[in-house]
């Protein structure tokens, strides 16, 4: 009995190649490992009470000690701390006898802390969960905004491509128009034409903006995969255009489109990062990474730089691994490496 052999398709073949990529798998593991973060804190399993003030004010991470400075500016603060002068004379004296007495009877507030293992910010917001909570908001912005950019880059490469003459010169005139301008100041005019504050303005902001690099590739692709045989044969037997674009073409180009994608996811954080510093970002009492490196400007004035190297270190660990994920997985998809 002969076994039939079957030859490994695209994908299957890419799989083994990233397999065989330690690296590569290392990133990979590390990108799963921030989106297992971001379903935990979407669903509120972790980071739910990141506005919780859990700790003095500026309190240093448990590995450099607690500030004794701020603690006892917390204590001076704390109800009941404020002690009168022996001597003076007090007119309100038996109304605030009175008024302690009744305080007396309510519980106190919990004790804030004076270190915690990240610090806290000048709220006493604990900076681990404010920076796993920021990433929910910059990771979502950067897989959104790149599904948009991808998304109107292939619709406008495939039209571009497969029909060509006045449709091809019209998206090219308008390819050439975003290009043109610099990407950075091109995101800035259309932050401030919208003039509104939030997370789905950041995506139509970076969506909107970043379909120019997708298209070329995809107007390309369609350019040499509308003259194949398999698109010729399904014209032959009448298939319309809209179904050889995006039944026949389009899963054989979606891995330049999935490269696209995860090229841009990289670009997408980096870019709201640098939105929300700027002030065009996130509303108040949204937190993102960008937001804490907004405030944490401030923070290194007074020599608190816990929450600018929390927001670093996890953005930065992000960014290397998507990089290097999305190289080894262009690498994986050259059809020419065997």
């Amino acid at each position: 009995m002969s076994a039939q052999l079957h030859a490994p398709g695209l994908w299957a073949l890419a799989w083994r190649r990233l397999r065989a990529d330690r690296i590569a798998m290392a990133a990979l593991a590390v990108v799963c490992g921030f989106l297992l973060m971001l379903l935990a804190s979407s669903a509120g399993l972790v980071a739910a009470d990141w506005e919780r003030e859990v700790a003095v004010n500026y309190a240093p991470p448990t590995f450099i000690g607690e500030d004794a400075g701020a603690r006892a500016l917390a204590a001076a603060q704390a109800p009941g701390a404020q002690a009168r002068a022996p001597n003076a004379f007090d007119p309100l004296a038996a109304d605030l006898a009175e008024l302690r007495a009744q305080l007396a009877t309510v519980a106190p507030p919990p004790p804030k802390a004076g270190t915690l293992p990240f610090g806290a910010d000048k709220w006493g917001h604990d900076v681990i969960k404010k920076t796993i909570k920021g990433g929910e908001t910059s990771i979502v912005v950067g897989l959104v905004a790149a599904f948009v950019a991808v998304a109107l880059g292939t619709l406008f490469g495939a039209l571009s491509g497969f029909y060509g003459g006045l449709v091809d010169d019209l998206f090219n005139w308008f390819y050439s128009i975003f290009t043109a301008i610099p990407s950075i100041l091109m995101i800035l005019t259309v932050a401030a034409v919208l003039q509104q504050k939030g997370v789905m303005t950041i995506v139509l902001i970076l969506g909107l903006t970043g379909w120019t690099g997708p298209y070329r590739l995809m107007r390309a692709e369609y350019i040499k995969h509308k003259a194949r045989e398999y698109v010729m044969a399904a014209d032959a037997i009448g298939a319309s255009a809209w179904r050889r674009m995006f039944v026949h073409i389009l899963p054989n180009v979606s891995h330049v489109a999935l490269v696209q994608m995860s090229i841009l996811v990289v670009g997408f954080i980096k870019a709201e990062v640098i939105l929300s510093f700027l002030g065009f970002g996130v509303p108040v009492g949204v937190v993102s990474w960008g937001s804490m490196l907004n405030e944490a400007q401030n923070e290194l004035i007074l020599g608190k730089w816990w929450q600018l190297a929390a927001a670093a270190s996890a953005m930065a660990l992000l960014v290397t691994a998507f990089s290097l994920f999305a190289d080894a997985l262009r690498d994986a998809l050259d059809p020419k490496l065997k």
